[in-house]
């Protein structure tokens, strides 16, 4: 019987030579590595020359392991062998002249380059899964999303009711909805407002990565606002700053929470994406002077009706007005808006980033 050589395709690797001999229904299969570094082959199988015993020998190029890993299918023989050290070589055989038998095997070929990236692509997806075997699931982390997905459901639910209401009432009634926004309003904005509580005390469980001092700075600032100077105060419920100053915090949370309720879920809609990082660029600067002129308007209120007032000793005076705490707070008023409004912008920054990278 005539002793042929098969068609032998290669590709390689950094670490690895691969092989594809075109031999179909391969049987007493003899691979070998000798002493020179010559890979030896040789079996009966059906080939380009028909069913017949081939063989062929490969002097590499540089240095390999001696364990060779090969797998006969009914279309080919597939050997793989590791190299020495790990680099690119010029060539396969230390010979200059190519083998007639053997050829680049296309469906596995890459360039250097091309398999410097696929070794990096391997290598990041070795040490993501190193990483996140290292870090322990959370077995709450279920319940923990739910819970932030209901909150985040109920405030967006309490907002969106209080934007519609007050938008129908300003389409129906005009600038005569000003006056009685808060009669018709405050039910829900105290429930809502009350409910944020608990976005202060979320950061501090661990529940969210959002800071605890930009939350405490809004949540105790719109609550100063709320319960202080209009729920203590007959005098200002009935004033037009209450209904801008409800419009523009219902207007930001109606974006907000449902940004954030889509996040418990990895869920993410750009459209909503981009109006929660970008809408309070002029809406949250407008709430603070909404807010600023309803302190202002309190302050000779407070001073007439002595309401909030600090007792001092007889030699001092009667008391001192919480008009001046009020002056007090205005300063630090706007200091929280420099501190929140960098505090969303690096949030922003960092969003549309790392976004912008995803898309490179």
């Amino acid at each position: 019987m005539q002793i042929l050589t098969p068609h032998v395709y290669w590709a390689q690797r950094h670490g690895e030579i691969y092989l594809r001999v075109d031999l179909s229904d391969a049987k007493n299969l003899d691979i070998s590595l000798q002493e020179n570094n010559t890979l030896q082959f040789r079996a009966q199988g059906h080939g380009a020359k028909g069913d017949n015993e081939y063989k062929f020998s490969l002097e590499f190029f540089e240095a390999v392991q001696p364990e060779i890993n090969h797998k006969s299918t009914q279309r080919q023989v597939d050997i793989k062998i590791k190299k020495q050290e790990e680099r690119w070589w010029d060539r396969l055989t230390l010979q200059g002249k190519k083998p007639l038998f053997l050829a680049p095997d296309f469906d596995r070929w890459l360039d250097e380059s091309d398999a410097e990236m696929e070794l990096q692509a391997k290598e990041e997806k070795i040490n993501k899964i190193s990483v996140e075997s290292r870090v322990r699931k959370d077995p709450y982390l279920g319940l923990k999303k739910g819970y932030l997905f209901m909150y985040n459901l109920v405030q967006f639910l309490g907002f969106s009711w209080i934007f519609v209401n007050m938008t129908v009432r300003l389409f129906i009634l005009g600038q005569d909805s000003f006056y009685d926004t808060f009669h018709t309003t405050a039910d829900m904005m105290y429930f809502c407002q009350m409910m944020a509580v608990l976005e202060v005390i979320n950061p501090l469980l661990g529940l969210v990565k959002t800071g605890f001092f930009p939350a405490m700075i809004q949540v105790a600032g719109r609550n100063v606002i709320l319960f202080v100077v209009f729920g203590s105060l007959e005098e200002m419920q009935n004033k037009p700053v209450v209904f801008f100053v409800f419009y523009l915090w219902s207007t930001i949370e109606i974006f907000r929470y449902p940004f954030y309720m889509l996040a418990c879920i990895s869920t993410e809609w750009k459209l909503l994406t981009w109006l929660r990082y970008s809408l309070w660029i002029p809406l949250y600067p407008l709430g603070v002077v909404a807010e600023a002129v309803a302190v202002i308007q309190s302050l000779p209120v407070f001073d007439e009706t002595r309401l909030f007032s600090l007792p001092l000793p007889a030699l001092l005076g009667h008391s001192l007005s919480f008009s001046y705490t009020l002056q007090l707070y205005l300063v630090l008023m706007f200091l929280g808006l420099f501190i929140n409004f960098r505090h969303l912008y690096k949030q922003r920054k960092r969003r549309f980033r790392s976004r912008k990278r995803k898309v490179q």
